[in-house]
């Protein structure tokens, strides 16, 4: 079968080694790596062997990655800590750069251009470990949790011109033109891309939009992405620049939201395909015999990192142990390195021995870093306890006030019209999801706070604030959306309260299985009113009249056996 046998190998070797990282509750990239070594030339066992077509296929993984980090990259993002972010962040970079490439250069005599290449990817944090360890522990709204999101999208966005310029450091003296060459090609594409992106893609994805199909939408999606990427190629820019540009450009419409959900699960496919050939290109036994140097540079690497990150928080104001928690939270290296590390042995900047002390020092730096962040954030409430001392900006409080306590309405038919409209009468702050377009922009038109997705997507619960919401209610007509909606919103927020709609009356078990807190059945409310009114104008009294429909009620929604389709 060829490279079908090769894909099934990595896939399930894949599955595998994230199931591992799971148990050990690492990052799934850590397992999806260590299965690239499993089944790469170096070890014993099964291996790849059309290595060259699998890279190709990881190229398309670096491109949906850069464009889904593209998608989630927004300046509004920015404002609560624009100053650290936009400031501090450039200045962060480069102080970890040149104290990783010293670091590199003092104790492994490594080459002046090796080196750079290394501080580069040392001045990159993980976004992925990042986020998943704040939301584990939940500390994502905290002041040293925006400040570290701040800095990481400030560190994401400049991968796009570290593979711009660093392939111009092996040029000798040629090196400020070749910049100046690539930087005024990126310059026109960037431009090109402000027109024809916000004018042309937004319009036509619309268009996709409101022909109501998910697969015609995630295909214009996915033609998007890599279509840009094919023309930033053959402009001779990266394929991968081409696609972070691209989802820039959509990040600032309605329709990023719904994007990012749709082409989450094939990014997350590919990029395994990525991470995977990433880890083929390993040696362990390099590790082993450089098993000094490696321990030496990662205690280092984590060290300069946090006392650098840490102390550039402290010198913008951030007190209270947030700068060291920011520091730590941000000492270990990203698994953007490893789109640095392969740009750079593609193109033979960097040898093997800088590739695979880079690449080993990432694996160790995150693999450490879920097991030390999550254990200092109550040593330093105890400190703060402790010391009694209070602050004009506590660990806790968001930098900017955030939208809590709020409703999350998903469906604005109809029913979710109706509950929308009294929770503005009663003043009570809500956001609103719809999957249809157009019902999405009447609703934004009519000033109503409404987010276009399916409810059933994580992103899109995230992207309405249900971590901070009060209650969850799903008017939306349809089953599969509402069983999907309630799974996802209890993972992510398993205290908000979910008032469901049941589509029909063999729901309401499932419903109940589903723990939700109440139960809406529409036709069986319709009987209700209709009995009260009748009785009403029967001239019965309010009590027997409440006693009555009450005593219907409970009727119709006895538990019945789940018919769940």
């Amino acid at each position: 079968m060829g490279i079908a046998d090769d894909f099934v190998l990595i896939v399930v070797a894949g599955f595998v080694g994230a199931l591992g990282a799971r148990a050990l509750r690492l990052p799934l990239l850590v397992g999806y790596v260590a299965a690239g070594i499993a089944v790469g030339p170096h070890t014993a066992g099964p291996t790849v062997i059309h290595f060259e077509d699998i890279e190709f296929l990881a190229e398309v993984g670096v491109a949906l990655l850069l464009f889904a980090l593209g998608l989630e990259v927004s300046l509004r993002d920015l404002r609560p800590v624009r100053r650290i972010a936009l400031i501090g962040g450039p200045i962060q970079i480069v102080l970890t750069a040149l104290f990783g490439a010293g670091v590199a250069m003092a104790i492994t005599g490594m080459p002046r251009s090796d080196a750079a290449w290394f501080g580069a990817m040392v001045a990159l944090s993980s976004t992925m470990v990042v986020l998943k360890v704040l939301a584990t522990t939940g500390t994502t709204t905290t002041l040293a949790s925006r400040v570290m999101v701040g800095l990481l999208v400030v560190q994401d966005l400049a991968v796009v011109p570290m593979l711009i310029v660093l392939p111009q450091l092996g040029r000798g003296g040629e090196v400020w033109a070749g910049v100046a060459g690539a930087a005024g090609v990126a310059a026109l594409f960037l431009l090109g891309m402000v027109f024809v992106g916000t004018r042309v893609l937004p319009s036509l994805l619309r268009r996709v939009g409101r022909l109501e199909s998910r697969e015609l939408f995630l295909i214009a999606v996915v033609a998007a992405g890599v279509g840009i990427g094919s023309v930033a190629y053959q402009l001779g820019l990266s394929f991968a620049i081409g696609a972070f540009v691209a989802g820039m450009v959509l990040s600032e419409s309605e329709l990023s939201h719904q994007a990012l959900a749709d082409i989450g699960p094939l990014r997350d496919v590919f990029g395994l395909l990525f991470f995977v050939t990433v880890g083929m290109l390993f040696d362990p036994a390099y590790a082993l015999t450089h098993a000094r140097e490696v321990v030496v540079l990662v205690v280092a690497i984590v060290t300069g990192k946090a006392l650098i990150c840490g102390l550039l928080a402290r010198v913008f104001g951030y007190g209270n142990l947030a700068h060291w928690i920011v520091g730590l939270g941000l000492s270990q290296i990203g698994e953007f390195s490893f789109v640095l590390a392969r740009a750079g042995r593609a193109g033979q900047f960097i040898g093997d021995d800088t590739y695979n002390l880079a690449l080993t020092c990432t694996v160790l730096s995150m693999a450490l870093s879920p097991v030390v962040f999550p254990g200092l954030l109550p040593v330093a409430r105890a400190w703060v306890r402790r010391r009694r001392r209070a602050s004009p900006r506590p660990l806790g409080e968001p930098p900017l006030p955030v939208l809590e306590d709020h409703v999350v309405v998903a469906g604005f038919g109809r029913t979710g019209h109706a509950v929308v409209d009294a929770l503005q009468r009663a003043g009570v702050p809500f956001a609103v999801i719809d999957l249809h377009h157009e019902t999405v922009t009447r609703a934004i038109d009519e000033g109503v706070p409404a987010l276009w997705g399916d409810v059933g997507h994580e992103d899109i619960l995230r992207a309405a604030g249900i971590v901070h919401a009060r209650m969850l209610v799903l008017a939306v007509p349809d089953w599969k959306s509402i069983s999907l909606g309630i799974e996802r919103a209890r993972q992510i927020s398993p205290r908000v309260f979910v008032v469901a709609r049941a589509v029909a009356a063999k729901h309401i078990a499932d419903l109940r299985t589903l723990r939700v807190d109440a139960v809406v059945q529409p036709e069986f409310e319709g009987g209700v009113e209709m009995v009260r009114r009748a009785l009403t104008l029967l001239n019965r009294s309010g009590d027997e009249i409440d006693y009555l429909t009450g005593e219907l009620r409970h009727t119709l929604y006895e538990p019945a056996p789940s018919t769940r389709p």
